[in-house]
């Protein structure tokens, strides 16, 4: 019997919706990214899925959207987990700056190769920025090591703070006729698409994972891929991603 997981990236945010680079950055949901929230537990729930376990990052838009889906699917009881291993990916000097206008300055393909390339970061957050993470009291009281804090990602290094998380605390869950899911985020949840489904450095440039639409995996013994599906209609998840797609460009 195979495990189930489902990943849910986090409905519209406030600055998903201005357009702004976000990161690290504690953004609540819009209106807009509620009613993705509940869209997607109502598609959950229309397919009978019963979750067994979630996992979400430290970060609002990621959480409320979990409670949301979880009431509409009437699982609120359902034990939860949250790291800030499955934050979004920090987006350095360039978090709180709007996307089109970064585009307009530097050009669409550096802001491309910044958004959606593997291994090249965006330039690094100045100590001093208001949204530095270090002066953020949720990770003191973490525990974090200042060291493991990023002042920028790439999509690399992002998948090197979550894989440790993957194997330590997800994947022990996946065990036979068990649902785990994930609530998180576009970059968090996009290394670990790289991951399950082998995708090459070239292959992760493209993909967009929309906001709010749970992605679900069958999946073996071993974690290897056996199945994985968007839940809605192909058209409307299509046309989402393509939304993300074009958030970086002038």
């Amino acid at each position: 019997m195979p495990s189930t997981l489902i990943l849910l990236r986090h409905g519209q945010s406030d600055w998903n919706l201005q357009n702004r680079f976000t990161g690290w950055v504690d953004v609540d949901l819009s209106e807009t990214g509620m009613a993705e929230a509940k869209a997607g537990g109502e598609m959950m729930a229309a397919e009978g899925y019963k979750v067994d376990i979630l996992f979400t990052s430290v970060l609002k838009r990621a959480i409320r959207t979990s409670m949301i889906a979880l009431d509409v699917m009437d699982q609120l009881w359902v034990p939860v987990e949250r790291s800030w291993r499955l934050n979004e990916r920090h987006y350095g000097g360039l978090t709180g700056l709007n996307k089109a206008e970064t585009a307009a300055k530097y050009g669409d393909d550096q802001v491309l190769v910044w958004r959606r390339s593997y291994a090249t970061p965006p330039p690094v957050m100045e100590e001093s920025h208001p949204d530095n993470p270090k002066n953020d009291r949720r990770y003191q009281h973490l525990d974090i090591p200042v060291a493991d804090i990023p002042m920028t990602e790439s999509l690399a290094t992002t998948l090197e703070r979550v894989l440790p998380y993957w194997h330590g605390s997800i994947v022990p869950e996946l065990t036979p006729g068990r649902t785990v899911m994930i609530a998180a985020h576009g970059n968090s949840l996009r290394a670990l698409v790289k991951h399950l489904d082998n995708m090459s450095e070239d292959e992760i440039i493209k993909l967009n994972i929309p906001t709010g639409v749970p992605l679900v995996y069958e999946l073996d013994d071993n974690q290897g891929v056996l199945s994985s599906r968007y839940l809605g209609d192909p058209e409307a998840v299509a046309a989402a991603a393509a939304a993300v797609a074009n958030q970086g460009r002038a």
